[in-house]
């Protein structure tokens, strides 16, 4: 496939990204996801993919996991409107179940794939600090597989520059059933984004 042209705007990304053929997931979704926040953030959030409202809305973290992001956001004492959030997959996976499109996790093709526009968008925006929130956006920073549990917390260089603090995807806070373990899993939700509002305060890069 014959590479896009060379993208300095997040304008021009968006409309870039509108035209995606890297893999299939476009087929099925009703739009791409673009990312959302300031040219330059200086603090990057990285999900999953987009989920159904997300697909429908055309905007990140719009649904259910956007609100306890939000939470997580506001009791850190981090602006949301100051930070740029989008997803390591641009395009909603799922399976229809009745009425129902139920979430399906990218596979390793469809994260390679998508990785060309995360990388677009680290390089337009700059950010000091990437936060990976989940599996699915460690593997595409990171290139690799690596466990949330052995690398949380911990800010790692990237590629390119900038650091990558990973912690999990606000959608497991919401799969918690026990309300003791949702709070305490939101806390330290809220410890890791407070530890990267620490490492942007301090002027890391």
């Amino acid at each position: 496939m014959t590479e896009q042209p060379a993208i300095k705007t997040l304008k021009a990304l968006r409309e870039a990204e509108a035209q995606c053929r890297r893999c299939d997931l476009y087929k099925q979704a009703t739009q791409v996801v673009p990312g959302e926040g300031p040219a330059r953030a200086r603090l990057m959030l990285v999900g999953e993919e987009p989920g159904d409202q997300e697909d429908r809305q055309g905007k990140p973290f719009v649904g259910p996991a956007g609100r306890i992001l939000a939470q997580g956001l506001e009791v850190a004492g981090i602006d949301r409107d100051e930070v740029f959030v989008t997803n390591a997959v641009k395009h909603f996976k799922f399976q229809e179940r009745g009425k129902r499109r139920i979430h399906k996790r990218p596979d390793v093709h469809e994260i390679e794939r998508c990785h060309w526009w995360l990388d677009l968008e680290r390089r337009i925006v700059k950010p000091a600090i990437v936060v990976a929130l989940g599996a699915t956006a460690v593997r595409s920073l990171a290139g690799r597989t690596l466990t949330i549990k052995a690398i949380r917390g911990q800010a790692l260089p990237l590629p390119g520059g900038g650091r990558m603090v990973a912690t999990i995807h606000p959608s497991y806070v919401l799969r918690i059933e026990e309300e003791a373990d949702k709070r305490a899993e939101f806390d330290r939700f809220v410890a890791d984004l407070k530890v990267c509002r620490k490492l942007v305060d301090e002027g890391a890069a």
